[in-house]
């Protein structure tokens, strides 16, 4: 019988997605329980630039007229909050995830269809596209939309149905950024 020897630099291996899925949803019920509310992004992404506002023109994010003004009356430190701290514990999660798997490469991948330029641009007005979205639909995708269906809120199926399926139309039309 011969022996395969594994090079150290593969990487190996994602996670089973349906076990990954179950996993994920034990993560929020587990939020749940902890902390009284489920997960998102978007509120944490929101905080950081509470904080700014804060830093660069308090007067105005003090005021009652800021859209950041909850976050930061009584004195309030936008950034002292949980979302916050899941959001850096991610990106650690992430990386750590990434340097054990050996993932961890500085690449932007892309159709040999377009240019690296082109990909960058169209991840970046998307990523915008997708965080207006999340400010007018009061919740990102985890928050709106996993958080929802978890409680079996009604808005929850309907975020996330709008989500896969206008991403499904509109696919087409974007699928050289990626084939």
């Amino acid at each position: 019988m011969e022996e395969v020897k594994i090079q150290e630099n593969t990487p190996r291996k994602y996670m089973n997605p349906y076990l990954a899925g179950v996993l994920l949803g034990l993560v929020i019920l587990f939020s749940f329980y902890l902390t009284r509310e489920g997960l998102g992004a978007s509120g944490a992404f929101k905080r950081g630039v509470a904080k700014v506002e804060q830093i660069i023109i308090p007067a105005h994010v003090n005021s009652e007229k800021s859209a950041f003004y909850h976050y930061v009356k009584n004195g309030e430190d936008p950034l002292k909050n949980r979302l916050v701290y899941m959001i850096i514990g991610v990106f650690i999660g992430g990386f750590l995830s990434g340097a054990i798997n050996h993932r961890l490469k500085l690449k932007l991948e892309h159709s040999p269809k377009i240019t690296s330029k082109t990909r960058a641009i169209a991840a970046v007005i998307g990523g915008a596209i997708f965080g207006i979205g999340s400010a007018f639909g009061r919740g990102c995708t985890s928050g709106a939309g996993l958080d929802g269906m978890a409680v079996l809120a009604t808005s929850g199926f309907v975020v996330v149905g709008m989500i896969f399926g206008v991403g499904y139309l509109v696919a087409w039309f974007f699928r050289k950024l990626w084939i």
